[in-house]
């Protein structure tokens, strides 16, 4: 089908945009023309560090936050026809363990992502596997949803697996710690899932204000000592529920004590292997009948309430994308969505 542009990983801060062939699709796959390409935490990541199998031999191409049209379909079932407006889930699992089977393809063992093992989004096609096709991680863009819109689909639907983890309802007081795009994603979620109180800590006072201006129903706290700020807010009670959006040791060590009674923490965001030892004191969690829990990643599922909430305008996520660029303009993309500026920064194709 000729070449096309893609944003390659070679190794360690090396990704140059290459000119290679456009993949090829066999029976049972799928070839969508990217519309955009959203940039995530994990790319900036893997950019920074490398990741294991990548090398100047064996490059990756990056990206696994997407929306597109299908250009090509080698489906003989189902409903997928070349122009459909879709976005995709980027976690395949065997198919065959006990995770997958209940559906939860994102918690398999053995799984694998686009743009993590396999190439990605940030290249004008991205070829679907059949697995993936078989699994349901094709997934239309519904009525009166944008391409901007269907691109951060897939770290929302991370946001929505964490909150039922959470078990976020209505009339919560809850405590997002991190105003980065997930936290902001929390924020959104938490708000639709019809929290009576949300508020949101942040190092950054340029994030909170830019976030608070966003986002009128974000109470944002801007004080040194999180715990005397929480408990000044909730006149000493504590939150219901506190969701880690940043990958620090000590605020995981910290949530116990902004609990209320019955309170639910989240440890969303991972944190480096070598700083994952934390320290608590665990009759918090006894004398305040406390759930402690974590989550990591999404499944199809997540991605298709998702996009039924956004279709529905319970979830408003017309705001998320701040920044976009062209493909010639990767190097530019990747230094801002690393700057910690904006919150979701993308590339358009």
């Amino acid at each position: 089908m000729g070449k096309m542009l893609a944003v390659k990983l070679f190794g360690a801060n090396d990704i140059r945009l290459v000119n290679c062939d456009v993949p090829q699709i066999v029976e049972g796959e799928i070839l969508v023309k990217t519309s955009i390409a959203a940039i995530c935490g994990t790319d900036i990541r893997m950019i920074k560090n490398g990741y294991n199998g990548i090398s100047e031999e064996r490059p990756l191409t990056l990206g696994h936050e997407v929306s597109g049209i299908i250009e090509q379909s080698e489906v003989k079932e189902g409903d997928y026809y070349p122009g459909m407006k879709v976005t995709i889930a980027p976690n395949i699992g065997c198919g065959t363990c006990e995770m997958c089977k209940k559906g939860d393809v994102h918690l398999c063992c053995n799984y694998r992502a686009l743009g993590i093992h396999m190439d990605g989004c940030m290249a004008e096609y991205v070829r679907v596997p059949a697995k993936a096709v078989n699994q349901g991680n094709v997934i239309p863009i519904p009525e009166g949803v944008t391409m901007e819109e269907a691109s951060v689909f897939e770290p929302m639907a991370c946001v929505m697996n964490g909150q039922d983890r959470a078990e976020v309802t209505w009339g919560d007081k809850v405590l997002i710690i991190g105003a980065g795009p997930i936290g902001v994603m929390h924020a959104l979620m938490a708000h639709a899932k019809g929290a009576s109180e949300i508020y949101i800590n942040d190092l950054s006072n340029e994030r909170l204000e830019q976030c608070a201006k966003k986002y009128p129903f974000v109470k944002t706290l801007h004080c040194s000592d999180l715990r005397e700020g929480v408990l000044e807010t909730t006149e000493g009670a504590g939150v219901d529920v506190c969701i880690t959006a940043c990958p620090v040791k000590e605020i995981q060590e910290q949530t116990l004590d902004l609990m209320a009674v019955n309170g639910r923490v989240l440890f969303f965001g991972g944190l480096p292997a070598d700083k994952d030892f934390i320290s608590i004191h665990s009759n918090e969690i006894h004398y305040k009948q406390l759930k402690v829990s974590g989550s990591t990643r999404c499944n199809a599922q997540h991605l298709r309430r998702v996009g039924e909430m956004v279709r529905r305008q319970d979830l408003d996520l017309s705001g998320i994308v701040t920044n976009e660029f062209s493909a010639l303009e990767y190097q530019q993309a990747i230094n801002y969505a690393a700057s910690a500026k904006g919150l979701k920064t993308v590339i358009k194709f």
